[in-house]
């Protein structure tokens, strides 16, 4: 485990037990576009049409997904504002704004699980765990250990109650969760992606592994730039399999086959006009990151997400 990680202070029970809803995001970026401290405002209730509870857990979304990022100033009012994709994303003149496209859905599982400090159980669960099915009590004992190896202090219950709310973030309520009721029911957008299926029978859940026919190579690209920023500073090849198996993957978070991961990376050779290209050599299947800094990779990444909404 990284210094980095040993270092990480994450943020557990922000969502307040509430997956997030369609509209929440958008109702965050509305809301602090108008008043960057409205999440400490007595009008949140009524602007954001919600109770105190969820007020805290929109804010928390909003966080977790990176649509919304807190200010550098202004601190005692604990301002939040709209980041550059939560404005390109979800602002008026957005590129999905009410989350009609499938992509959106996958980039911001991305977002979700690639967020170390408000999503830390998703990404343990969904990228540092290799087994296809697990039940509650199995994964609740894999983070317990992976939190401890991280000096990451925290309780049985508030681990359990993580694995519940990330579960519920994938799989419909009437799908194995049909014991809640009221407002803690209601299905997260992210359930159409598939991604995990309860198996009442046996108790488990299942993730589903393979291609992915919604998930458009430009959205699994802007996720491979991001993730390709953690070594271009330190060397200029990444082996194909670390972008399939590697903790903090493409290939892990999406649950994709290493087929579709090559597909994708096809793809992605021409939408980048051959700066993104990999080539096998000696056996060994490597991306060649000759032409990309940090920031290049940054900027490419966003211009594949542009490239996507607006069709070009």
């Amino acid at each position: 485990m990284s210094v980095q990680e040993k270092r990480l202070k994450p943020i557990f029970g922000g969502h307040e037990k509430f997956v997030f809803r369609d509209s929440w995001l958008k109702k965050g970026i509305d809301a602090t576009s108008h008043n960057p401290a409205i999440f400490s405002d007595d009008e949140a209730l009524v602007v954001l049409g919600v109770g105190k509870n969820m007020v805290r857990s929109i804010r928390h979304w909003c966080l977790a997904t990176d649509v919304l990022s807190e200010a550098t100033t202004d601190r005692r009012a604990r301002s939040l504002q709209p980041t550059v994709l939560g404005t390109s994303l979800l602002g008026d003149t957005g590129w999905d704004p009410f989350l009609e496209d499938p992509g959106t859905l996958w980039l911001l599982h991305w977002q979700l699980a690639t967020n170390m400090v408000r999503g830390l159980v998703w990404h343990l669960v969904f990228s540092a765990f290799y087994e296809p099915e697990f039940n509650k009590k199995q994964m609740a004992m894999f983070v317990g250990k992976r939190l401890d190896a991280m000096g990451v202090v925290t309780t049985q219950g508030t681990i359990e109650r993580e694995i519940d709310c990330c579960v519920r973030t994938y799989v419909p309520a009437m799908r194995g969760v049909s014991s809640l009721a009221g407002d803690e029911g209601f299905d997260c957008p992210l359930s159409d992606l598939g991604l995990l299926r309860f198996i009442a029978d046996d108790n488990i859940y299942r993730f589903s592994m393979g291609p992915k026919p919604t998930l458009a190579t430009p959205i699994f690209g802007y996720a491979l730039l991001s993730f390709l920023t953690q070594v271009v500073h330190t060397r200029r090849t990444v082996a194909i399999d670390e972008c399939i198996y590697h903790e903090g993957s493409p290939g892990q978070i999406f649950k994709l086959d290493e087929n579709s991961v090559v597909e994708h990376l096809e793809i992605l050779a021409d939408l980048t006009d051959g700066r993104l290209r990999f080539q096998e050599t000696a056996g060994l299947r490597q991306i060649y990151l000759d032409e990309f800094t940090e920031d290049k990779l940054g900027r490419a990444a966003i211009s594949l997400l542009d490239r996507y909404y607006c069709h070009d």
